[in-house]
């Protein structure tokens, strides 16, 4: 059974940050390496469910054209769009996933931490939301705690283990320590310096 509403309502009932994501070196440090990884320079629209109180939305948000972040905790969203006033082209929805998924189509989702608090039914069921609203050239980062969370159906192995199965996308990065997993998928079967090599040389092609 996947982790109830209740449980994140408790988390932000007097707590505006119960993670600590201002506060802990390891989670600044775990966003910069998250931002770090995107392959892209540059997102049209990205997808961040499980926003909590908007601390890498606001990241995300100086990366793209267009950011939808979703909480199911009303707290949540109420803190994730006080984060993100400062970007008019960023807002944040109330819902339960996987039943609530917006309509795409994005061309970056981003799963931080939110995957092992779903069971493998609504996990499927998210993936599926996921596939279908990515864009063609669409890409998907996963990052996950690794140690076992008392309550959470499923851990990190598992998680990654399900979307590499389920996912049609090639792994384009993985980063593992043992705090973390994080991974990014994709179409792409160049490198990122392939790609920008690829693109000067049809840009400024050499003189025959």
């Amino acid at each position: 059974m996947s982790v109830t509403d209740e449980y994140f309502e408790a988390l932000f009932r007097d707590n505006d940050d119960p993670w600590s994501f201002r506060q802990r070196w390891y989670e600044r440090r775990k966003r910069a390496l998250t931002m770090s990884c995107l392959p892209r320079a540059h997102y049209r629209s990205v997808f961040e469910p499980g926003c909590a109180n908007g601390e890498l939305s606001a990241e995300l948000a100086s990366r793209c054209g267009r950011l939808l972040g979703c909480d199911t905790s009303p707290r949540a969203v109420e803190l994730a769009r006080k984060r993100l006033a400062a970007f008019p082209h960023a807002s944040v929805m109330q819902g339960r996933l996987p039943q609530d998924w917006p309509p795409g189509p994005f061309d970056l989702i981003v799963l931080s931490e939110l995957c092992y608090y779903l069971d493998e039914h609504d996990l499927h069921a998210l993936l599926q939301h996921a596939v279908a609203s990515l864009s063609d050239d669409g890409q998907l980062l996963a990052c996950h705690w690794r140690p076992h969370i008392e309550g959470c159906p499923l851990d990190a192995e598992q998680v990654h283990r399900i979307l590499g199965e389920y996912l049609p996308l090639q792994r384009i990065c993985t980063h593992r320590e043992p705090d973390f997993l994080l991974e990014v998928f994709g179409h792409e079967a160049a490198s990122i310096a392939q790609q920008e090599f690829d693109h000067d040389r049809r840009a400024y092609p050499c003189p025959q």
